[in-house]
């Protein structure tokens, strides 16, 4: 046999060598990572890359090794196989270096700044007036994750091979704000044991009473990110859909309670890789695996979140600082605007909304508006109106109990009477729900705290109406009232404080403390005068009284 032909022959020996173990190392890695085969994704670039790099190394080596053993010349680099690996590296490499410039804001700032639809929207006939906050969820994520273990901890027969997983959802459960998080296998061996059967519930968080539950499903969950091989939660979604673009996912139970993950599918709205938007969403049945994709608009109703807070942050910041150009956004900064740091949840009207405030690029210490944005639909309410930015509110939370060091979490806006405010819960050291707080969002040196949020918002409405941020006719007009004759009033020393009583000619005693209402040193016996309260008790507390003619 001539030298040439122990060539060729040494050359198609190391091709096919060559290829089939890429093809091997490629199915093992694709199995282990399972990376979208999107053109939109910049990782799926680095594929050919990394492919064409790995077959070239195995191709050089055997050729190499086998050019020695026949003894001929190596002339591995002029191959054919090897100049089309190389060209595949090169072209990847421009395409990752020219999609990434025309898809950058310097040049489609427009379009990023257009990827958001901000509809500007009144306060006070966008936001329904809380009239009774005791049912507005306050819990975070961290608190939740507190009360869920110890609920956990409960199950002996559990928790020894389940935990629960660190990531809660907040949804509307039939009308009721919750949080809900799945358990989850405790490593490898404990799925091993239990997979078989699967992981039996879920973790039902109440935010408003500060209880949690462990729910059991009536079919257990089959497919987590937890599991391990064709049950992981993301090694099943990327099989059966290969080319889509995924974020991450999120655990959902709907009205019946049965479990679901929802996984938003990503598109890119400047070029290939630039400005993440959301196109639609699959939803998996957590027990058997079974996938059906919607677009935006036709996702069901119960589904909570299909935009998550950072998207969402992002998507606005694009806006804010993109609309009048990108020159401006690096130099003149005129009308540049940006979230907050934070961001928190309200429900309303059976939908999670995230809200967070809207500064200045200066990053000083007001906000200059609000935005509130549907999770499901990516809809967007502004709402302009300056005040007090949220940690300057928690500040001033904390500053009014700050003997006991509790510190406030990311506070929720709600209208109390017209006026925007923030309310937050105070926590301990433990992470424990101790007390509740309302800062008045124009003038956050309003600040009520109490034990109870009944107390907060009595507290907060007199503030409100010495401060003259509402009438006193406004506050009394939300009050149950009573006329009455003062058969007797007593003025009491207690703890410090002293507390009028005044007995009617039917018997009822009512109370205010002095400090609150200087007038009532004005009321004598026999007066006919009209009381005003919360709630009628043994002793009822009353909020004002107005002397009648």
């Amino acid at each position: 046999m001539s030298k040439k032909e122990k060539r060729i022959k040494a050359g198609k020996k190391s091709v096919v060598i060559s290829l089939l173990i890429t093809a091997i190392v490629f199915a093992i890695w694709y199995y282990l990572f399972f990376p979208a085969m999107s053109l939109i994704s910049a990782k799926f670039w680095v594929v050919p890359i990394g492919v064409s790099l790995v077959y070239v190394t195995l191709y050089l080596l055997f050729r190499s090794t086998i050019d020695k053993v026949v003894m001929v010349d190596n002339k591995a680099w002029k191959s054919i196989s090897f100049r089309i690996s190389m060209a595949v590296v090169a072209v990847s490499f421009v395409v990752l270096i020219i999609g990434g410039l025309i898809s950058s804001p310097m040049f489609r700032s427009g379009t990023y700044s257009e990827v958001m639809k901000v509809n500007e929207s009144d306060f006070v006939s966008e936001i329904p007036e809380s009239e009774n906050v005791a049912d507005i969820a306050l819990m975070d994520t961290e608190s939740a994750k507190i009360i869920g273990k110890r609920a956990m901890g409960e199950l002996t027969d559990l928790v020894s091979q389940f935990e629960v997983s660190e990531k809660y959802s907040q949804i509307d459960y039939n009308g009721k704000p919750m949080k809900v998080a799945p358990l989850e296998y405790a490593g490898f061996f404990k799925w091993m044991n239990n997979n078989s059967e699967g992981i039996p519930g879920y973790i039902l968080v109440d935010p408003i009473d500060n209880t949690a539950k462990y729910v059991e499903t009536t079919k257990p969950i089959k497919y987590s990110p937890s599991s391990f091989f064709g049950k992981n939660l993301y090694r099943h979604l990327q099989m059966q859909y290969p080319t889509k673009l995924f974020g991450d996912s999120y655990f959902e139970i709907d009205n019946d309670g049965l479990p679901y993950w929802i996984c938003p599918v990503l598109c890119h709205e400047a070029g290939p890789f630039g400005a993440e938007n959301v196109k639609g969403c699959v939803i998996m049945n957590a027990s058997n695996g079974e996938c059906e994709y919607y677009e935006i608009g036709d996702i069901p109703n119960w589904v909570d979140i299909v935009y998550n807070g950072d998207l969402i942050q992002k998507q606005y910041n694009w806006y804010g600082n993109l609309s009048g150009g990108f020159i401006n956004s690096v130099i003149g900064n005129k009308g540049c605007k940006v979230t907050t740091d934070d961001y928190g949840y309200k429900v309303m009207d059976g939908d999670v909304w995230i809200y967070t405030g809207v500064t200045s690029v200066n990053g000083d210490e007001s906000n200059i508006g609000f935005i509130l944005v549907n999770s499901r639909t990516g809809e967007c309410k502004y709402f302009n109106m300056s005040g007090a930015e949220e940690h300057s509110a928690m500040a001033a939370a904390e500053g009014e109990v700050q003997n006991l060091g509790y510190k406030a979490s990311f506070p929720s806006l709600i209208n109390i009477s017209g006026e925007p405010t923030y309310i937050m819960v105070l926590k301990d050291n433990g992470g424990l729900v101790k007390q509740y707080a309302m800062v008045n969002v124009r003038k956050y040196n309003v600040v009520a705290t109490a034990t109870i949020q009944k107390e907060a918002l009595k507290t907060y409405k007199k503030l409100l109406g010495a401060n003259g941020l509402i009438s006193k006719g406004e506050i009394e007009s939300e009050l149950k009232s009573e006329l009455i004759t003062v058969s007797k009033i007593r003025f009491i020393q207690v703890d410090d404080e002293t507390v009028v009583y005044i007995t009617s000619e039917k018997g009822d005693v009512y109370k205010q403390n002095f400090s609150d209402n200087e007038e009532l040193v004005t009321i004598s016996e026999n007066d006919k005068i009209t009381v005003y309260y919360d709630e009628k008790t043994d002793i009822t507390m009353i909020n004002s009284f107005k002397k009648e003619s």
